[in-house]
């Protein structure tokens, strides 16, 4: 018998043990600045993203509101300072202030991304997530990205769980060999679990997955379900594949580390303490959103079909044995992430 979820009982444990401070100077008073901090914020996407008014626009929101007005975010769409590909670097390189995105470019810029996006059958739910991720002083994942981050002149400061990312195609899916030989959008994460199924992933830009379905040049795409009608993929599909490869997918803030050093502890403090609060309360816009997606791919006569147990069951053990494995070998600290994920998801009776 499965063993109930975490729920806010492992969401309820001090926000302080996210990060470990940054020791303020013997000659630095604790508190309110008397300067204002300016940050301008580039994600890797645009205002037509889910990510946008359900996870950066109420993060930024609750970050202005905990420093109390000494810390001011500019927000700008992708392509305002660089390409939304380029704007992890950027932002590691003080470009820019303040970035968001998934799995940090995928997995191309740091690979630990992966271990915070979500695994391939991984956690059903942003609760046994945070649990695992932060929660739970058993798991901790969340301090591997956070190290790799700060390898790469980065502090990651902000999260949410956007809900599944799912298969959204022209053809059914009820098991997995019905992805085999499809050729879908996929990048990333997206793809090792697409290629592990049989299919052929194809990569290309969020902007020409529509036209790339509607001539049929590929046979769907992967996304967070929330984002569907965003990106008008209602239009253009036919099935939504539920609960998806990825039941629940995240994304990730970073702020350049220089920039995060630069604070003061008060505000480092401020911003460390909205991280949960802002993960929980962003998660469930997202869910949501994912039930109106849904919605509106129904009215639009399109079809939501919920994947068995017993498939379920047959790719989660697929997704361990074939993809698991890729995702570990791509880092030291993934291969710590997958061995806790498994512990973790073992413990609370999922595998």
């Amino acid at each position: 018998m499965k063993k109930l979820s975490y729920g806010l009982a492992a969401a309820v444990l001090a926000c302080s043990m996210l990060v470990q401070p940054i020791s303020a100077s013997a000659e630095e008073a604790y508190g309110k600045p008397d300067k204002v901090t300016k940050w301008v914020f580039q994600p890797c996407f645009d205002s037509s993203d889910a990510g946008w008014a359900n996870g950066i626009v109420p993060w930024i929101k609750m970050v202005e509101e905990a420093t109390e007005g000494t810390i001011k975010i500019e927000l700008q769409p992708a392509g305002a300072i660089t390409s939304g590909s380029e704007a992890f670097g950027a932002t590691s390189a003080g470009m820019i202030d303040v970035y968001a995105g998934w799995a940090t470019v995928y997995g191309g810029d740091m690979p630990e991304g992966m271990l915070a996006f979500g695994l391939a059958m991984g956690a059903n739910n942003w609760r046994d997530a945070w649990a695992a991720m932060w929660g739970d002083p058993k798991y901790r994942i969340g301090d591997l990205v956070q190290a790799a981050a700060n390898d790469r002149n980065l502090q990651w400061v902000g999260w949410t769980d956007q809900g599944p990312n799912a298969m959204f195609t022209n053809f059914p899916v009820n098991k997995m060999e019905d992805l085999a030989g499809k050729k879908m959008r996929a990048g990333g994460p997206h793809a090792l679990f697409h290629e592990a199924m049989g299919g052929a992933p194809v990569a290309m830009g969020a902007g020409d997955i529509y036209t790339a379905i509607k001539l049929g040049t590929i046979d769907g795409t992967y996304w967070d379900t929330g984002g569907i009608d965003d990106m008008a993929f209602h239009e253009v599909i036919k099935y939504a594949i539920q609960p998806g490869w990825c039941p629940a997918q995240h994304q990730e803030i970073y702020v350049n580390l220089d920039k995060w050093k630069a604070l003061n502890q008060w505000q480092r403090d401020r911003i460390n303490e909205v991280f949960m609060s802002s993960y929980f309360e962003t998660s469930r816009m997202h869910a949501e959103g994912v039930e109106e997606a849904l919605e509106i791919l129904k009215k639009a006569g399109g079809e939501v079909i919920y994947m068995s147990e017993d498939e379920l069951k047959r790719m989660r053990a697929k997704a361990i044995s074939d993809i698991w494995p890729k995702v570990a070998e791509k880092s030291d600290r993934n291969a710590k992430g997958v061995e806790l994920w498994t512990q973790f998801l073992t413990d609370i009776g999922e595998l």
